[in-house]
């Protein structure tokens, strides 16, 4: 059977039929996201029908892709890398950008364009560097200008690396919330957003936002040296669209627990959050908001067994809505730690046993999950001691 040639392929992409690009399994993570990049180019240049163009006019994507285009076309390195994918010919067509404007964009800049980190600290490098399209589409874009003090804020981003390194932080993904309160962020907080760390300087004064809500501007300043002012809102909703935004935890002498286990960690047990199917009024109309909170060494399923048969479990089965894996803690003050945070939202009602004998439950409490989970996530970081749950707000609230 001849092989196809180049023209076959070209007449079998004419007849609708997919010419799957050549691949090899040797490039580098540097030439995968060149790749990727030109990629992205395509496909404007198939819904638009034209080369991206710079000005103005254009948004700051389709300026992006024409720079994009442009470096490709001048490196050589880069250029024979794609050349083998430019079904389009997209690399002969009229060029986009004069020569004294390319010289105007500083190597990092070039790089950036290119999809190629520069070279920064590895702490911009965690495990959730991606692409520049990705973060794009995760990243919520703000004036960003350079960090004339960044020398003043370095120190801070290579602790952290160094916390990060040693164990004492970890990072935590941001958890979106579920319609009560949004995820908390305050001076002096850490976050990785589309591969880079941000660290929150100064939240200025709130401000009353068109929805009824508060917002506030932000110093952040992030790690490749630059800065924004950016809302403190249009950070949150970043970090919720970025898949792998985290949250870098406070400095602590050692976590409370993790989600893996470390060499020579000691499994403890679990902390189980349950939702109850009693269909007792009070719990029927709350069932989404009332939780009971434990903490057990065995089995979660086998503590849970005999349910309905419990006045603990108030006298019916139970559903599973949460666990959290424990290593290395003491179960017993753990449980009593959540307790006394969740104490106000206690649940106040009384059953009778099987035995006709009056049961006050101590271990359900009216809280959303979220909250729940942002328990959890101030247990890893080590904050939970100076908050307490304010059942009027539904939220967590930092004492003094």
């Amino acid at each position: 059977m001849a092989d196809f040639s180049d023209d076959d392929d070209a007449l079998l992409a004419e007849l609708g039929v997919e010419v799957e690009a050549k691949r090899t399994s040797s490039r580098t993570p540097k030439e995968e996201r060149i790749v990727a990049g030109f990629e992205e180019i395509q496909r404007f240049f198939e819904i638009n029908k034209r080369l991206p163009h710079h000005g103005e006019s254009a948004d700051i994507f389709e300026r992006l892709y024409a720079v994009r285009l442009d470096r490709i076309r001048q490196f050589e390195s880069s250029r024979s890398i794609v050349e083998p994918i430019d079904y389009q010919g997209l690399l002969e067509m009229q060029q986009v950008m004069t020569d004294a404007e390319l010289e105007e964009l500083d190597d990092d800049a070039l790089l950036a364009e290119l999809g190629v980190e520069a070279a920064v600290s590895e702490i911009t490098t965690l495990t959730h560097v991606r692409s520049i399209s990705e973060k794009r589409a995760a990243e919520e874009i703000a004036n960003r200008e350079r960090c004339e003090d960044f020398d003043t804020f370095k120190p801070l981003f290579d602790q952290v690396q160094a916390d990060l390194k040693s164990g004492a932080r970890t990072t935590r993904p941001f958890v979106k919330d579920a319609g009560f309160l949004k995820a908390e962020i305050t001076a002096g907080q850490f976050f990785v957003l589309g591969g880079q760390t941000v660290y929150v300087a100064e939240v200025g004064e709130l401000i009353k936002a068109p929805n009824g809500e508060t917002d506030a501007r932000l110093r952040a300043i992030y790690s490749n040296g630059t800065e924004s002012n950016i809302l403190l809102r249009s950070l949150q909703r970043a970090l919720y669209k970025d898949d792998t935004g985290r949250r870098i935890t406070e400095a602590t002498a050692g976590p409370l627990f993790a989600d893996e286990t470390d060499d020579g960690d000691l499994a403890s047990g679990k902390i189980y959050v349950l939702r109850s199917k009693s269909e007792n009024p009070l719990v029927a109309k709350n069932r989404d908001l009332i939780h009971k909170i434990g903490v057990t060494g065995g089995s979660v399923e086998r503590r849970i067994a005999n349910a309905k048969f419990d006045a603990t479990f108030l006298l019916a089965d139970v559903e599973i809505v949460a666990t959290y894996e424990l290593f290395n803690i003491s179960r017993t003050k753990l449980e009593n730690l959540i307790h006394r945070v969740f104490g106000a939202a206690r649940l106040d009602m009384e059953i009778k046993d099987r035995f006709g004998k009056p049961v006050v439950p101590r271990e359900w409490f009216l809280v959303p999950l979220f909250v729940i989970d942002e328990a959890v996530e101030r247990i890893r970081d080590g904050s939970i001691s100076r908050y307490h749950y304010r059942p009027d707000q539904a939220a967590l609230v930092e004492e003094g």
